[in-house]
């Protein structure tokens, strides 16, 4: 299941390059058709190609600046060190650089391109709140991340989709501000093709943000799994999580692009409920589910 699931991840990942690739030329050729300007379509080709290189080799850079994470060293905390490289070796994975956040909201998340490039950041809450056995299991399963490959998956998604959003709405910004042969008279074709690039920009980080979601919500689950398959022990991760679901204090560095990199949702929904448009738009799959699914495994 794990090797699948690596496979199926970089088949993703390839696939979501090349998805934005053609999402933000098509946005372009649109946009420069409508407004007779060809430098847009120049302009979103370079812009999409020089993107796709940064968020496959600088995406986890990006975020760890995003979440203000700071690398720590083995002297700084040598317990939790020991805790990775002990957890890491039975993974067979290459021990994680640890980063932690300032924060007193408990959560932690993994990114990287892949596990040689793999990074942990814990938050100060999480170090000072949970027990050994607890932390072990949060640790667990954010290896699992990286062993499964979901690091490069949804690291790589939160600077497409940012990009994705912020040239939507550039482009629906000249629309308005433009000319082109949308305002000529007979211009029917370019209105239409002026219309659809307008739709398309407003659907584009819907789009993306779906595809978001619901990449995020699945993996959760394989790293509840298989993060227990390393301790060997469920009642550490379960007993975490049902923490996590009483910590209703936000994390503040988070945001909506980086919510789906944490192990449990950053942004805290202390309304509760379920309904299944919130659940279409959550980043993860509802905690008593995931708690409920480890109590069902029997090693």
């Amino acid at each position: 299941m794990v090797y699948t699931q690596i496979s199926s991840n970089k088949r993703k990942t390839a696939l979501l390059i090349t998805f934005f690739l053609v999402l933000i030329i098509g946005l372009g050729y649109t946009f420069s058709y409508s407004l007779e300007s060809p430098g847009i379509l120049f302009f979103a080709v370079i812009l999409s190609i020089g993107m796709s290189f940064i968020s496959y080799f600088y995406s986890d850079k990006i975020v760890l600046k995003m979440s203000k994470a700071k690398e720590i060293d083995r002297q700084a905390n040598q317990e939790l060190y020991r805790l990775v490289e002990n957890l890491s070796i039975t993974a067979g994975l290459p021990t994680p650089k640890i980063y932690v956040i300032d924060d007193t909201a408990l959560n932690a998340f993994a990114t990287g391109r892949d596990p040689q490039h793999a990074v942990i950041a814990f938050t100060t809450g999480i170090l000072q709140k949970l027990d050994k056995n607890e932390l072990e299991g949060v640790a667990a399963h954010e290896l699992s991340h990286i062993g499964n490959y979901d690091i490069r998956l949804s690291t790589i998604i939160v600077v497409l989709v940012g990009i994705v959003a912020l040239l939507s709405d550039w482009f629906l910004r000249i629309s308005f501000l433009g000319g082109g042969r949308r305002n000529r008279e007979g211009g029917q074709i370019g209105a239409i093709i002026a219309v659809a690039g307008i739709v398309l920009a407003l659907l584009s980080p819907l789009i993306a943000t779906l595809i978001q979601l619901a990449v995020s919500r699945q993996r959760e689950y394989l790293a509840d799994a298989s993060g227990v398959m390393l301790t060997r022990y469920p009642q550490g991760l379960s007993n975490a999580l049902r923490k996590l679901a009483g910590d209703h204090e936000p994390l503040e560095v988070a945001n909506k692009a980086t919510a789906h990199l944490y192990i449990v949702n950053p942004l805290k929904d202390l309304h509760g409920g379920r309904s299944l448009f919130k659940n279409l738009f959550s980043t993860h799959p509802p905690l008593e589910d995931r708690v409920k699914r480890l109590e069902q495994i029997n090693l």
